[in-house]
């Protein structure tokens, strides 16, 4: 299991950067919806790998599930 962690770079315009690591699948919008809210204006949103990524338990679930119902 990797460290989620969350970083931000504040510039001197009063813009600031967001970026999240380890966080697996669209989760991440939850963790940052309320951080994003009080920051104010979100002019874009760039998706990581991680994003489209499945978490193995459920890639695990779905794979025995689709087994158990084919059988």
């Amino acid at each position: 299991m990797s460290m989620e962690t969350l970083e931000f770079v504040i510039y001197p315009d009063g813009r600031v950067r967001e970026k999240v690591t380890g966080i697996v699948g669209a989760s991440c919008a939850e963790v940052t919806a309320a951080i994003e809210a009080q920051l104010g204006r979100v002019v874009s949103h760039e998706k990581t790998a991680e994003h489209y990524a499945q978490n193995q338990s459920f890639l695990t679930a779905a794979t025995h599930q689709q087994a158990t119902w084919g059988s």
